[in-house]
């Protein structure tokens, strides 16, 4: 019988399967180190947690039980808790709630913590007219205030997981609240909180008193402030673009960290921070400027129709330095409509700018223009008929520069015969087609600029227009006629599926203001188109303006469908009466025979050069002198 051997092929494959069996083997070993290190670190993480809970639990403990006669219980609190053990041997650690309220706000200050867990507007209503929902700016536990304080013994304890013992009183017409944590009788961190008679304000100073013996003074405690915005308006979406922090800082500059996932921004000697929800904002305030702030935004929403709730998270972290060993800050809480009238009342806290009424002249138009004049409409008159005022006397203002823009193109439309024939008798000279242009623009007294500046002078009031009307509290929640609130869009339809970028609805306002801007745009491109002939090198307008007259209005549907209504309402009536002033003034004012003639009667009149055409001329003639020489 013929002995079996080994032949090569076998000796590698065994060899192959005895190195893939010991990587295995490494690969297993090392998976499971990895694995008990995991476990390791989760026990570790668990036994401080529960070690957390176990503190949390023996204050509340010791909370309920307040004779302390318990001297282990005393002693395990003093182990977690240091010098800040006899607040939780108070009557007053426990879960309780404090109210302070005026006409216009109502708070609500829990005993751990001692900050405010809620915050009502009684004169607003969420969602909509007649819903019977107030707006909650605070609660549910959305909001977080809390000071991590180091003690000297290298604990960190948070204000929030402890209990403050409340004094309320009243001073006059105001309501004082008085929130101690107490290490001692007579050493204490506070929260005073004073609220005055219909205002929205909150007089907040934060101070401590013979602390400095227990805590690590020589390094700031950090403020840590979160809010998560509930959502209060009809469009969440609509809502969510308009909420955002703003924030004053290096004496009186104004500035957001603006919309997006994680936005983050990093200012300095930081006077105030608002948390804007579009409508309304919850702003703390300070008088001793905070030196380092670190400010978050996160945008919450990812689909509209599951994420309906919140709209952003919102946390910064605040410095508080001590001074002589203790704090002593005096602040301001403001929870309140984001209103431009009562803004402004607070004359020193430069609140007013936290309502994005656009930079430069925009700004300017609004704040000295816009709001007053509107202001005043509204006083006397429904809303919805106040924007339709409002932009009859805008236009009227307007009128004298559209006669001018008009007037410019029927003088453009009269000389396009001429301008065509210096085309045709200069097809390939383009400098001399040019000069001899300018030459009858000259002599015939018409500015090709003319038609293009009253535009650019409109152009301001209509950015501002954009600014204004979704920022105008006044709006909210008035209605008028098919639109129940003039600052969200007017549903006209629901639809039973959603259009990207669009919408699951239909508005009929953006509806109007597409067919008047289409209309518009129509009368205006085919007076242009006749005014202005083609330019040799420049792009052919005519294609481009036939183009953004079916843009302009497809954009209109599509951005404005789930806007405010009361800026769709202005944009159908600003259309609509251009429009008409239009027809008027060319039936009424401009007649191209007497345009023709008055041209005619121009060009026998000496010419008078201005600075600028006559170096415009020179720079012609010396364009076509070098082309001369260029010949030779």
């Amino acid at each position: 019988m013929e002995e079996k051997k080994f032949d090569k092929n076998s000796i590698i494959g065994f060899g192959l399967i005895f190195l893939i069996v010991m990587w295995m083997m490494y690969n297993s070993q090392k998976t499971a180190q990895k694995e008990q290190a995991e476990k390791a670190k989760q026990e570790k993480i668990d036994k401080i947690n529960k070690a957390k809970a176990v503190v949390a639990k023996e204050v509340t403990a010791v909370a309920v039980d307040t004779t302390v006669n318990d001297t282990l219980k005393l002693q395990k609190l003093q182990g977690a808790l240091g010098s800040f053990a006899y607040s939780a041997t108070l009557p007053s650690a426990k879960e309780g709630f404090t109210v302070l309220e005026n006409d216009l706000v109502k708070m609500t200050i829990a005993n751990k913590g001692g900050y405010v867990s809620e915050a009502i507007l009684k004169k607003y209503e969420k969602f909509s007219k007649g819903s019977g929902q107030l707006v909650e700016l605070i609660k549910n536990n959305n909001a977080n205030f809390n000071l991590a304080l180091q003690t000297k013994d290298n604990r960190v304890l948070n204000t929030k997981d402890l209990f403050f013992e409340p004094t309320l009183k009243q001073v006059g017409e105001n309501k004082v609240l008085s929130m101690k944590l107490k290490t001692g009788p007579t050493t204490y961190l506070e929260y005073n909180y004073t609220l005055k008679p219909n205002d929205y304000m909150l007089d907040f100073d934060l101070r401590s008193q013979g602390l400095s013996a227990a805590l690590n003074t020589s390094k700031p405690t950090d403020l840590q402030w979160d809010l998560k915005t509930y959502r209060n308006e009809k469009s969440i979406s609509y809502e969510n673009q308009n909420a955002e922090i703003y924030y004053e800082y290096e004496d009186g500059k104004i500035s957001y960290v603006g919309q997006g996932k994680d936005k983050e921004e990093t200012p300095t000697k930081t006077s105030f921070i608002a948390y804007k929800q579009h409508f309304f904002s919850t702003v703390l305030l300070t008088n001793v400027p905070f030196e380092t702030t670190k400010i978050l935004s996160n945008d919450l929403i990812n689909d509209v129709k599951t994420d309906t709730v919140f709209t952003k998270q919102f946390k910064s972290t605040l410095p508080l330095a001590y001074r002589n060993g203790e704090l002593d800050y005096k602040m301001n809480w403001y929870f309140g409509p984001t209103d431009y009238k009562t803004l402004n009342s607070y004359e020193d806290k430069n609140l007013d700018k936290i309502i994005p009424l656009g930079w430069g002249i925009f700004g300017w138009i609004n704040r000295f223009i816009f709001i007053p004049l509107f202001g005043f409409l509204g006083g006397f008159m429904p809303y919805g008929w106040a924007i339709i005022v409002f932009t009859i006397l805008i236009k009227i203002a307007m009128s004298p520069i559209t006669f001018k823009s008009f007037l410019s193109q029927a003088k453009m439309k009269v000389l396009r015969p001429e301008i065509t024939e210096l085309g045709e008798k200069y097809p390939k000279d383009a400098v001399k087609k040019q000069q001899e242009t300018m030459k009858l623009y000259n002599k015939a007294g018409v500015n090709p600029m003319a038609g293009c500046i009253p535009a650019l002078i409109q152009m301001p009031f209509l950015m501002a227009s954009f600014r204004f009307f979704p920022s105008a509290f006044e709006l909210r929640q008035k209605g008028f006629l098919w639109a129940d609130d003039l600052s969200s869009f007017d549903q006209i339809a629901k639809l039973p599926f959603n259009i990207p970028f669009y919408g699951d609805h239909i508005s009929l306002f953006p509806i109007l203001a597409a067919i008047a801007i289409f209309f518009y745009m129509k009368m205006t491109s085919g007076d242009n188109q006749m005014a202005q002939p083609q330019q040799e090198g420049m792009p052919d307008m005519t294609k481009i303006m036939k183009m953004m007259i079916y843009i302009s209005p497809i954009m209109m549907l599509i951005f404005f469908n789930s806007y405010g209504s009361g800026l769709s309402l202005y944009n159908f009536m600003s259309n609509l009466i251009t429009i008409g002033i239009m027809l008027v003034i060319k039936k009424y004012f401009i007649d191209s025979d007497k345009i023709h003639a008055k041209i005619q009667e121009n060009k026998t009149k000496p010419v008078k050069e201005g600075k600028f055409q006559k170096k415009l001329r020179e720079v012609m003639e010396q364009a076509e002198e070098q082309k001369k020489l260029g010949k030779k």
